[in-house]
């Protein structure tokens, strides 16, 4: 039976000050990015170490009590939230680069560090950390879900981008994955297991990271297309053509609607690709006049470029900043942000699907995404004095969702599991999904870690 009070009591002991009870904070760590009800801890632990968090782990798990890591509260399926109650583990003061290996093109990292201060600090070593989620997430946040963003097509996602890490278990013990070599064939492969594993196996307290070199030279375009199928069709082309494009975005026409009013980029209001091209001089010119190219053969409007990087970030700044683009076009309104991946070759008709859902039922819901590794994400506004609004949203996403399946897809592409997409992970994974119960049993048999997300335990 789960003693929460008593584990309070000792962690105030454990850690004074560190340990927060007041309500301010509670209600801080109990809210999220999207639709998911508030759902505050009993109390919050901010720790500084690994020894900390094993401590706190410890103590939580002789007492039975809930454990919920936070970053910075970024996720959009209910991640982080303490919906059994417990302590929650703020990891914001485990913020440091441990040591940049810069022959080795690798980085050793805290969780709490957000990936814009990483890249700020690695800036004068010429590399740089290449996933990019666009939200200014932890790098454990972003570990613990296996996130990826408008980089991916091109450098992967964290599971591709993680070498190692040190996690700390339910029972309080400390282990170590992975090494710093670039490739192992040495036992299970603990380090993918947890990434992706959304906090309910273990608490990442170390990460080693690979890193990249800045290209030699970086263009940015941007193109405008009669309709969202013909961008994603110039998308497919580009994708089987094996041009290496580092980042290929899709912004339909409301989306771009929002980005015109909230960045101010002055831009056609029509589908449009944003596109980024990384390599030698040669190389992007190369590949820019292909995509152009193919643009054309969709009829696609003129490409306008930028190799400025003032320019640049004013274009990606405004993508990354999309979500709040696109609800400020609804002032009030809730926003429920659902990314599904599907087969490159089924793109088009997916995207082309949602939207008429999405229109036929008299929802406004733009949609923009990743579209060169075939992940697109829909965002529902809905008025929430109108419930039927967020009834006919969730609707309209499990279409969505079983359509992912239907067509060899999954039902997350980087938003990943948490509580709010469980309903799905028998049908995706079949008698996969008990396993990873099982997985989280022989680890975590209190079933302390995060309890309520990704797996099913009774």
């Amino acid at each position: 039976m789960s003693d929460i009070a008593g584990a309070i009591a000792a962690l105030k002991t454990l850690l004074g000050e560190r340990l927060n009870t007041n309500p301010a904070v509670l209600d801080q760590h109990g809210q999220s990015e999207t639709y998911f009800a508030p759902s505050p801890p009993d109390a919050v632990a901010f720790a500084r170490n690994t020894q900390d968090v094993s401590d706190i782990v410890k103590t939580c798990a002789k007492h039975n009590c809930p454990i919920v890591p936070w970053g910075v509260g970024t996720s959009l399926e209910g991640h982080a939230l303490a919906i059994k109650g417990g302590v929650t583990i703020n990891m914001g003061e485990m913020n440091q680069i441990i040591k940049v290996y810069q022959e080795d093109l690798l980085a050793v990292v805290q969780p709490g560090i957000t990936r814009e201060a990483l890249n700020e600090d690695l800036r004068a070593t010429g590399l740089f950390f290449p996933v990019d989620p666009g939200a200014n997430a932890t790098i454990g946040g972003m570990t613990a879900t296996r996130a990826s963003g408008t980089t991916a097509v091109r450098y992967g996602t964290m599971k591709e981008n993680v070498l190692a890490l040190e996690v700390v278990l339910a029972d309080g013990r400390i282990i170590r994955t992975g090494t710093r070599a670039k490739k192992s064939s040495s036992g299970y492969d603990l380090t993918n297991l947890m990434v992706g594993s959304e906090g309910t196996l273990g608490i990442i307290t170390e990460i080693t990271l690979r890193l990249q070199g800045q290209p030699e030279a970086i263009a940015a375009a941007v193109c405008d297309f009669p309709d969202v199928e013909a961008a994603v069709n110039t998308v497919i082309t580009a994708v089987q053509m094996g041009i290496p494009m580092a980042r290929m975005e899709l912004i339909d026409t409301l989306s771009m609607q929002a980005l015109n009013q909230y960045s101010q980029l002055g831009l056609p209001e029509k589908p449009h690709l944003f596109m980024e091209f990384h390599g030698s001089d040669a190389s992007v010119a190369e590949q820019s006049e292909v995509l152009k190219e193919l643009a054309a053969d969709q009829g696609g409007g003129d490409f306008q470029w930028s190799t400025k990087t003032e320019d640049r970030n004013k274009l990606w700044h405004a993508r990354h900043n999309a979500f709040f683009a696109t609800k400020a076009l609804k002032p009030g309104f809730d926003g429920m942000s659902t990314d599904v991946c599907v087969p490159i070759s089924k793109l088009a008709e997916a995207i082309t699907d949602t939207a008429k859902d999405a229109a036929d039922n008299g929802m406004f819901a733009p949609i923009l995404g990743h579209v060169g590794d075939g992940n697109y994400h829909t965002l529902f506004l809905t008025d929430p004095n109108k419930p039927t609004e967020l009834a006919m949203a969730q609707k309209l996403s499990h279409r969505m969702n079983t359509r992912a399946l239907e067509m060899g897809g999954t039902v997350t592409g980087e938003h990943g599991i948490g509580m709010g997409k469980m309903k799905y992970m028998a049908e995706e994974h079949g008698g996969g999904w008990s396993v990873m119960a099982d997985i989280k049993r022989t680890l975590d048999p209190q079933n302390i870690m995060n309890p309520g997300k990704v797996v099913q335990i009774n």
